[in-house]
Formats: structure tokens, sequence, C-alpha cells
């Protein structure tokens, strides 16, 4: 389910309540539709996500898991790879993305908010890997999670794929906060605030550093690092910031890129 709200800020609903916002293939793949949709719009200025009801998301749906169990390996192959781009996509998106992690997050869903630039919990979200217990691994989800809480932690979250409360998620660096459930909603909208204050160009090109800065030889990156900035000096919203702060009024940015 999309919303659009003023502000050019878009909410996606992962909207399967009765099945605790299970991954099947209809509603990946509406996900996934979404997400595209997204990379076109040069009016967005962030994506929050979040689950319907009581969950976040539980993760793979177990009847289609099922199904792909009995089908073939390309059919199994494709899903996975489709997954992959899912995320994939939800990781370039230009603009912040929020989780807002209403409930329960295991598996995939636990795998989407690691895709998130900033993940925001209730304290009745629980967490987990459970992909083990049905004899899977983790897998397409990994790179994220491991970006997120590191290899150390992974060990014995992906180990014994034990649920863990919203707390311990916190100290591993999975959630960036947690607040009480009525607290959700307010905690959502000051980060949204404070993405709003902010040079969408700017934004973009934070997201375009933390994903290619960390792949540079450190020569390559001083290099890189400097044309970046003498590039966003020239841009309107950089002329706009500095007549704002002068002014002592809000910035009045153009787009996001």
């Amino acid at each position: 389910m999309v919303e659009r709200h003023a502000e050019h800020i878009v909410t996606l609903t992962l909207n399967r309540p009765d099945a605790h916002n299970a991954l099947s293939p209809e509603l990946a793949g509406e996900l996934e539709h979404c997400v595209e949709a997204l990379h076109g719009d040069n009016e967005l200025r962030a994506v929050v996500l979040t689950g319907a009801g009581e969950s976040f998301c539980a993760g793979g749906d177990i009847k289609s898991m099922r199904e792909a169990v009995a089908g073939d390996r390309s059919l199994r192959a494709q899903r996975s790879e489709r997954f992959a781009g899912l995320l994939a996509a939800m990781r370039a998106l230009p603009v912040p993305v929020l989780a807002r992690v209403n409930g329960p997050a295991h598996g995939g869903g636990a795998g989407l908010v690691s895709v998130a630039d900033i993940a925001i919990a209730s304290e009745t979200a629980t967490f987990g890997f459970t992909e083990p217990r049905i004899g899977i691994a983790p897998a397409t989800i990994s790179p994220y999670v491991l970006e997120r809480i590191g290899a150390a932690a992974a060990r014995r979250l992906f180990l014994t794929a034990q649920r863990f409360p919203a707390e311990e998620g916190l100290r591993l660096g999975l959630f960036d906060r947690v607040v009480p459930r009525s607290a959700l909603d307010a905690a959502v909208t000051q980060e949204l605030d404070a993405i709003l204050r902010c040079s969408p160009s700017a934004l973009a090109a934070c997201k375009r550093l933390i994903a290619e800065v960390p792949r540079l030889e450190q020569a390559a990156a001083i290099v890189h690092t400097a044309r970046v900035l003498a590039d966003l000096w020239e841009t309107d919203d950089a002329r706009e910031g500095i007549a704002a702060f002068y002014e002592k009024r809000r910035p009045r940015w153009s787009r996001t890129s």
C-alpha cells in the first residue's frame, strides 16, 4: 500500500496483516514495483517502510516456500534473485529510507530493516534471523545485515536463529532508536522533520558517498570526495542554503538530485 504525504514523503505499507506481512511473491512483487516507480520520482524527499497491523514483517511466506521446495531450481533461483534485486533497489534510492518497525521483524523482515538508512522500532518489536530453523540461511539479506551489525554480532544471531527483543537490536545496531509503541509515529516524524531541513541534492550525495567511499583506496577516496564537494558547491541548493543561513530563514530547496 502506497500513501503520499505532504512534503513529498511516501509511506510503503506491507499489507498482509493476517499473515504478519510475510513476504509472498505477490507482496514482494508489489513492493518491487513501488520501489521502481519511486526511482523516477524527482520530487521525492523520503520513504517510510512499515507494516500493517501488529507486525512489521515475518519474513518469507511459508506457503510460497513450500511451493518453491517442490518446484525446480530455476524458479527458486529466480525468486532469490528478484528479492536480492529488490533489496538493492531499495538501498539505491537517492532519498533517506526510514523503517518504522511497528512489531516483529524476522528473517527477510529484519533484512528490510537492514536496508533502511534509519530504523526506529517499537518496544514491542522483536527480531531474529530465523531461516536456519527451516533449513535455509539468511543469504540474500546477509550483505546488508553484516554491514549494519558486523560479523561478530551476526555469528550468534545467524547460528542460533533466536528471536531477540528490540533493545538487543538497538545495542547491536540493527535499530537506531527504540521507543514506546505510542511514541513511534512521533519519533518517525522527528526524523522526517530533520531530513526535510536538509538539501535533497546533498542527501543524495551523502547516500552515494556512503556507498562508494568504503570501496575506494585512500588516494582515490581523496580525489573522489574533493570532486563531489566541488560539484556540490556549484549547485542551486548550495547557493540557497548559504543565502538562507545569512537571511535566517528556512531554505527553499530545489530537487532531489
